[in-house]
This record gives structure tokens, sequence and C-alpha cells, in this order.
């Protein structure tokens, strides 16, 4: 009997060996309150890095001696200044495909909304720093790099290395004179631009392209003629001739009737030929500047002369 107490004895004993531990032992207090800071400055590190990655923009400007701050962008002008940027982007992809025809009028519809963009900004009031930057940014791409690319794929690239410099020039005039553009806002008569506007010269780069590509035009003494066209139109872009910038027509004033009479005659020769009708409109008013300082100096010429014999 004593060995089957003893058998017993050692199997509960062995039983309470093998049982897991039927409660938990409680949690620490003083470990809870040490993981709470720890969390809430892994909290805090974490929303430090999410603002440092995705800070928004930040616009500085100084108010009556003071640094004021702006944060975020307005959306409606930078949405069409995005658009003129999308579409000088697809004239570069078409034109690299080989459709000259769709790259010339992507960046027409650049042009279009480039337009747009500034206009709908002092409409609504919401014209900023960051928009007058980022649209020249999306300038150089749709009325700089786009034509000269475009051009360059067409036909510049059978010249060798005269093609590339035309390119060149021309890209180069338009980061110049989108560069003088930006430093002279606010200290020239907004009556006049100061060299060829670069939207007006990709115009005349991407109808020339859309003309001679449409009616086939790719002779040599064609491809010479684009390539000082090119290169033209770039230096007019940084010289001192002035064009028209229309800016002092007020479209919220009324006009006589026969004004779109005008409007509708335009737009209805325009559609018969659109590539040759807008070549010939941006090539005349590429010729306009040259043609007016010339006039101009010539009429300040016989003044001066006219004063002189008075004088006598």
């Amino acid at each position: 009997m004593s060995q089957d107490t003893n058998k017993a004895t050692a199997s509960s004993q062995a039983a309470d060996s093998t049982q897991p531990q039927s409660e938990a032992q409680p949690a620490d207090p003083a470990l809870d309150s040490n993981s709470q800071p720890k969390d809430e400055e892994f909290a805090r590190k974490a929303h430090r890095l999410a603002e440092e990655v995705f800070e928004e923009v930040v616009e500085e400007k100084e108010v009556n001696g003071r640094r004021v701050k702006h944060k975020g962008i307005y959306l409606l002008p930078n949405l069409f200044t995005t658009g003129a940027l999308f579409s000088g982007f697809y004239a570069i992809i078409a034109g690299m495909n080989g459709d000259f025809s769709a790259a010339a009028i992507a960046i027409f519809v650049a042009m279009i909304l480039d337009g747009l963009d500034g206009r709908v900004a002092r409409l609504t009031g919401t014209e900023s720093a960051f928009g007058e930057q980022y649209d020249s940014l999306a300038d150089m791409v749709s009325f700089g790099v786009a034509p000269a690319l475009v051009a360059f794929t067409w036909m510049l690239q059978d010249l060798g290395q005269i093609g590339w410099i035309a390119a060149f020039v021309y890209v180069a005039g338009t980061a110049l004179r989108l560069a003088r553009f930006n430093v002279q806002v606010g200290s020239v008569d907004k009556k006049w631009f100061i060299g060829l506007p670069s939207p007006s010269a990709a115009a005349i780069v991407a109808a020339l392209v859309w003309v001679l590509h449409d009616f086939a035009l790719e002779s040599a003494f064609i491809q010479v003629v684009v390539a000082i066209v090119i290169a033209a139109v770039g230096l007019l872009m940084v010289s001192n001739v002035r064009y028209y910038s229309f800016k002092d027509i007020d479209l919220k004033n009324r006009v006589p009737f026969i004004v779109l009479l005008v409007l509708v005659l335009v737009i209805s020769i325009i559609a018969l030929e659109p590539g040759v009708m807008l070549l010939l409109l941006f090539l005349g008013y590429g010729f306009s500047g040259p043609v007016r300082s010339v006039v101009r100096r010539q009429t300040l010429v016989e003044k001066k002369n006219a004063k002189g014999e008075g004088s006598r």
C-alpha cells in the first residue's frame, strides 16, 4: 500500500511539473509607463519625417517689412500651366514617333493654355510667385525644348553639326528670353515685349514643321532654310526689338460689332488651311518687330535732319 501511495505521489508531482502556468504574470506598470513616452516620441518623429518628405509649397513675401509665409498653391491657374507642360511633353513624344503634325498641333495647344493661365490668375486674383516660376519652367519645355527637338528630329538632324547648333541656338535663346523677362517684370512697359515672345517663336517653328511636313518639302535647300529660320528666331528672342504685346486690350469693354465679324472671318480663314495660315500669321508677327524698328529709326533720322535744317 505504501508503494501505491508513493506511485500516486510521484505521478501527481510529474503532472504538476508538466502543466503550464495557469495564470500569466501581471504586467509591470513601470514598463507601460516607459513604453508610452517611447510611442509618443516615435509618432512625433514619424510626423516630422512625413512633413519633411511631403512638405507643402511655402511662399515668402515681405509685407510692410514683415516676412509672411503662404502655404499651398492655387489650383486653377496652375492646372492650365500643367496642361501646357503636358502638351509640350506630348509634342516631344509625338516628334520622336514621327507624328510631326500632331507635335505641331500640341505646341499650339500649349500656346492656348499658356495664354489662359495668366489671364485666369489675374481674373480670379490667384497670382503667386510660385505660379510665375512654374509658368516659366513650363514655357521652357513647351516653347523651347519641344520645338527644337521636333524640328531636329524632323529635318535638322540630316544637317549634322549645323542642325544641332541651330536647334541649340533656339533653345538657348528661349532660356535667355525667359530669364530676362522674369527679371524685367514690373520695370518695362507692358504694352511691348522686349524681344520676340517665346510662344510666338515656338508657333513659327511648329507651323513651319507642320506645313513643310504636310507638303513633303524636305530637300537639302529646305533643310538649310529651316536651320537659318530657327536660328534667326532664337536670336530674335534675345534681341532688343520691340513687339506689341496686346496686353492693353480690355476684353471686358464693349467693342464695335464689326470687330466680331472680323474675328469670325479670321477664324474661318485659318480653318481653311490651319498650318499655312498660322505660319503666315506668326511670320508676319515675327517680321513686325524688325520692320517697326527700321521704320522708327528712319523716322527719327528724318526728324533729326529736319530739325538740323530748321536750326540753320
